[in-house]
């Protein structure tokens, strides 16, 4: 004996209508993600994915003088700052010095470590950094914005370019009154200065080891 079904009835779900239902919603499904994005969005991410792999683990020698140079170098500048100049109301230590400290004693080979750049990328940036205090140093969004971003520019111009030659600048900006007080000199003590006592250092440590050499050029 058939069961018929009434007309005004939608037949019984099957399994296999209902395996066919799945599949045909895990297609629309993947169509939905898997729909193209923008070419320039595509490319436009595509420039985020990196190119190659990180560098090798430096070795204990390599850490080992490369904390000597940095310590001695700060240390010097540092003790000159406390011993010599800040009871004459003057200043040898700039935050900036953390950042070169790393390039000049670790990074040894990078453009932007050689002397040029790292003495002249202060000189340049503390220069920028004044310049732009005293025309708009009442707005400090602004001052600060104008200081780094000019600074680059103008690092890049004189072929100078060092990373912490920007925190120079800005320094100059955000610094202490005492710090304004000295106008332009400023370039001058503790940036341009600073800078070399620390490159003094970075000639004698990076050079004792048969397997470094420093600078790689001068000018």
């Amino acid at each position: 004996m058939t069961h018929e079904i009434p007309p005004d009835q939608p037949p019984p779900r099957t399994q296999e209508n209902s395996q066919s239902i799945a599949v045909t919603l895990q297609e629309m499904s993947n169509q939905q993600v898997e729909a193209p994005l923008p070419q320039w969005l595509s490319t436009f991410l595509d420039k985020m994915t990196g190119t190659t792999t990180a560098p090798p683990l430096a070795t204990l020698k390599e850490m080992a003088w490369s904390w000597l140079g940095s310590f001695l170098g700060i240390s010097l500048v540092a003790i000159l700052h406390q011993f010599w100049l800040s009871p004459q109301d003057l200043s040898l230590l700039i935050g900036s010095f953390g950042a070169s400290a790393v390039l000049i004693y670790s990074a040894i080979t990078s453009p932007l470590a050689q002397p040029r750049n790292l003495v002249g990328g202060h000189l340049v940036s503390g220069l920028v950094g004044v310049a732009v205090f005293q025309m708009f140093g009442s707005t400090l969004w602004l001052a600060a914005a104008l200081a780094v971003s000019l600074a680059i520019v103008a690092m890049m111009a004189t072929r100078t370019l060092h990373p912490p030659g920007g925190a120079t600048a800005l320094i100059a900006v955000i610094g202490s009154p005492e710090l304004h007080n000295l106008g332009y000199l400023y370039a001058l003590l503790p940036a341009t200065l600073g800078a070399i006592l620390m490159l003094l250092v970075a000639l004698i440590i990076n050079n004792i080891p048969l397997n470094r050499r420093y600078p790689l050029y001068w000018w």
